[in-house]
């Protein structure tokens, strides 16, 4: 073990969407926390400032004991986009936005050269490091699944010029993870990039509502677009690439469009975000859907034969698509998949600190290897219900019994207890609970709790032991990112968790994980004989994830919800 001690490393994520902070002392994480859960403000790119605050305070200091702040992009690394300018010169499809892509990615070296020296100048004793973007996402991927050895795959929309890499991974010894990439694939050829391009292109909100593409998908038919995206999105040997004359090539700056004429005109018009949901835009969700799950099995085969590891981590923002993931488990590429609990930018405020500290010779890790729960608790708030004059509250004698009585007798209600999960996946700490048995249940969710699009589906959370009786997954499902098929038991008693595809994206749960929900879950399986109750995350669309009580008694006061169990004090309007 090496002794030296590089101790306080703060990681951030900052500038660019997701903005978050983690806090590494002596190796040890002592709390990880996205800033929209405490700024309310969704995909915040503002500097982190409560997230701050609050691991500092959480582990008892002030800026002035910060050693590294760690930061989760190179600004150097935007240049390696300049000598490419010369091969896009030359191409009819790509000549007109060579030079403004390259301003733009110079602009943006610029912009983030300044804004790491101003993080310095926050912490006045502190070093600033920047990391390469795609090595914080495999870092943490890593090191969170625990294992001692993994293949890391890593797909996004762009890490300075990075969008897809392929690694391999060891632990030199245990709280010691280290990882090489042995491929990497460079913008323009970006998955993410896609994805968000026809995301907006139908109305939703790119960096946002992809999972309501994902969502859509399923009531599309691949087959009207299929020879329209297999053009766009051209398998290779080492990995894809785009069609420019599809998908025009990336400019860092406003006013260039994502899709290009002849991609509108051989599919449709740009939807409104409010007008009606067509079939031609079903059908457009449905064949970028399908070839987003051609290009990941593409790549996870290839990750397995560069690697010939039997375990795959994934991270960056596609790794959210739980649909590609369910795939790829499915195919069987691989013995066991892992995804992170926070696999998008976020979660890259931990692989930074962890890559820093670990690279300037600290103390082995520890408290990131199987963690979720990682934010601000409040574990005795006092609840002042004067903002909110209909609601009233009581302190039933035993919450899990209570809580589970309700949700069998057909009430919806909001979980809020122990730590603000990291990701952006409710895990039972900041969750909306429900039975999966009450006819009605997803109709009502959608339209007087979440306030969101009726086709959207609802997630599983199932007691462990008891998956397999329901989902055919075949391995466990911590975080929520993966779906799976279910079967005949699973269509026969809890329809309403199966999407319009046949899977679910479920979440198994074990009284190791979380104790609280474990014994919901009995206690709502010695009432109902079903171990299944639906999860979705304690909040309304357009808004994040409820990460203080004050948040979520103001998402019950404006929703359908029926109550909302606050750290043992039961709440209902």
């Amino acid at each position: 073990m090496r002794t030296s001690v590089p101790s306080v490393v703060l990681g951030l994520c900052s500038y660019t969407h997701d903005s978050a902070a983690a806090l590494l002392v002596d190796g040890e994480l002592v709390g990880f926390v996205e800033e929209e859960r405490l700024s309310q403000t969704k995909h915040t790119r503002d500097y982190p400032r409560n997230a701050v605050q609050w691991v500092l305070r959480e582990a008892d200091i002030t800026a002035a004991d910060v050693d590294i702040v760690a930061y989760n992009f190179r600004a150097s690394r935007y240049l390696a986009a300049v000598p490419g300018v010369a091969g896009l010169l030359r191409s009819v499809h790509t000549r007109q936005r060579a030079l403004p892509r390259i301003a733009g990615f110079t602009k943006v070296a610029l912009r983030t050269a300044r804004r790491t020296q101003a993080l310095g100048e926050l912490f006045p004793r502190a070093r600033v490091r920047s990391v390469l973007h795609h090595r914080t996402h495999q870092m943490y991927a890593f090191a969170a699944s625990g294992w001692d050895s993994a293949a890391v795959l890593v797909v996004d929309s762009l890490g300075e010029t990075q969008t897809t890499t392929i690694s391999t991974a060891r632990q030199r010894a245990p709280g010691w993870p280290q990882v090489r990439t042995l491929r990497a694939l460079r913008d323009p050829a970006s998955l993410g990039y896609v994805y968000g391009a026809v995301t907006e292109h139908l109305g939703w909100r790119r960096g946002d509502e992809e999972g309501t593409v994902m969502a859509l998908a399923a009531l599309g038919d691949p087959a009207r677009f299929r020879g329209l995206f297999a053009r766009a999105v051209r398998l290779s040997p080492n990995g894809f690439s785009l069609d420019p004359a599809l998908f025009p090539i990336r400019v860092l700056t406003s006013g260039y469009p994502r899709l290009s004429p002849r991609f509108i005109t051989e599919t449709c018009p740009a939807r409104p975000a409010h007008a009606p949901v067509e079939q031609v835009h079903r059908d457009l969700a449905a064949a970028l859907q399908e070839r987003t799950d051609v290009v990941m099995l593409h790549l996870a085969r290839r990750t397995r034969t560069l690697t010939g590891s039997p375990r795959l981590c994934v991270g960056g923002g596609v790794a959210t698509n739980c649909v590609s993931i369910g795939r790829i488990i499915d195919a069987g590429i691989f013995e066991e998949v892992f995804v992170p609990p926070a696999p998008g930018d976020a979660g890259t405020a931990i692989g930074a600190a962890a890559v820093t500290h670990l690279d300037a010779g600290g103390w082995l890790l520890s408290g990131i290897a199987g963690a979720c729960y990682l934010g601000p608790s409040f574990p005795a708030p006092e609840i002042d219900l004067t903002p909110w004059p209909g609601l009233s509250a009581h302190t039933p004698e035993d919450p899990v019994e209570h809580l589970a009585e309700q949700l069998a007798e057909g009430r919806i209600v909001g979980l809020f207890q122990g730590r603000v999960e990291a990701g952006p996946r409710a895990l039972g700490n900041r969750s909306i609970l429900a039975s999966p048995l009450n006819n009605g249940v997803i109709e009502r969710l959608n339209a007087t709790v979440k306030f969101r699009e009726s086709f959207r589906p609802f997630a599983p959370m199932v007691l462990a032991d008891h998956a397999a009786d329901y989902f055919t997954l075949g391995q466990s499902a911590p975080f929520m990112s993966m779906a799976s098929g279910v079967t005949d038991l699973a269509r026969a008693h809890i329809p309403a968790v199966i999407h319009a595809n046949g899977t679910a994206r479920l979440q198994t749960v074990t009284k190791d994980q979380n104790p609280f929900v474990h014994a919901v879950l009995e206690a709502f399986k010695r009432r109902t004989g079903v171990p299944v109750l639906i999860n979705t995350s304690l909040n309304v669309k357009g808004k994040p994830i409820c990460g203080t009580p004050r948040m979520a008694l103001d998402c019950l006061a404006s929703s359908g919800l029926d109550a909302l169990l606050l750290e043992g004090r039961w709440v209902t309007k």
